[in-house]
Parts: structure tokens; sequence; C-alpha cells
């Protein structure tokens, strides 16, 4: 098969198009990152921290009674959790952290408050009724029904 005139230049010119275009795209530039901060530590690190907090909820409305009490100092962390169970008590948690002995708690167990003595309520005395007169009972009068049987067929005929 013979080509045409015109397909020969355009192959041509699509070759040396793409040659060109090829050329002139730019190698990808080289990405550097830098650090934006110079220093991220802290300076004013505190080897020996220490604080102290403590809260306490009371909610008469759900119930909820808990409370805490914690400190730290000289690398030992002291404090207390009190919080109500379902079974009526106050479970009392004493503890003490440190590094050397790990983590050391005392649980106690104490009564949420002091029963009070049970009421003892003197009951009413129970009063008879005053007897009630015997009513006669009404007298009733048989009546016999106002419609009368009719009886069924035997069979039906289908026509």
């Amino acid at each position: 098969m013979r080509k045409s005139e015109n397909e020969v230049p355009f192959a041509i010119l699509a070759t040396i198009l793409v040659i060109s275009k090829a050329s002139v795209i730019p190698a990808p530039a080289a990405v550097v990152a830098s650090p934006l901060l110079g220093r991220l530590a802290d300076d004013t690190f505190d080897p020996n921290p220490s604080y102290s907090f403590a809260y306490d909820v009371q909610d008469a409305l759900t119930g909820d009674s808990k409370g805490q009490v914690e400190s730290r100092a000289n690398g030992i962390v002291q404090g207390q959790y009190n919080v109500a169970e379902p079974d009526g008590t106050r479970r009392i948690v004493d503890y003490t952290a440190d590094p050397v002995n790990g983590f050391n708690a005392i649980v106690r167990k104490a009564p949420l408050a002091l029963a009070a003595a049970p009421v003892v309520a003197q009951a009413a005395p129970v009063v008879a009724p005053a007897p009630v007169g015997v009513i006669a009972a009404r007298s009733t009068l048989a009546v016999a029904p106002a419609y009368t049987r009719v009886g069924a067929p035997l069979s039906y005929t289908i026509f």
C-alpha cells in the first residue's frame, strides 16, 4: 500500500514536535526541608514538679457521692479517694506512688451514714363500723320472651 504525499510530512512533523517538547520540560527541583524552629525543648523544665488538688461531689438528685485529694512533692504522690458503693458503703482508698516502691493502695469500707434507730409507731386502735340495718331484697318478676321461634328449613334447593 502506497502512502499518500500528506502522510509522510505529517509523521515527520509530529516526531519533531514530540522531541522538541520533551527537551523543554524542566527537571523537577530538589526539595530540601528545613526546620521551622531552632529548638523544641522547654528551657523551663522542672525536674522536681509538685502539685496538689482536691474535689468533692455530693449530688442528691443522682445519688453520686465521691471525692479525691492528691498531692505530689519530691517525686512521691500521695492521695485518697472515696466513692459511694451500691451496697450502701463508702469505699475509701489511701494510696502512695513513688519510683522505688511503685503504686501502693490501702482499701477500706465504711458505712455511708450511721444507721438510724428504727421508729416504732403506735398503731391506731381498730374500731368496728356501726351495724347497718337489713334491707329487704326486691322481688323479681319472670317474663317470657317476646319473640316466636321459627324453625329452619331442612334442606335447600339449588336451581
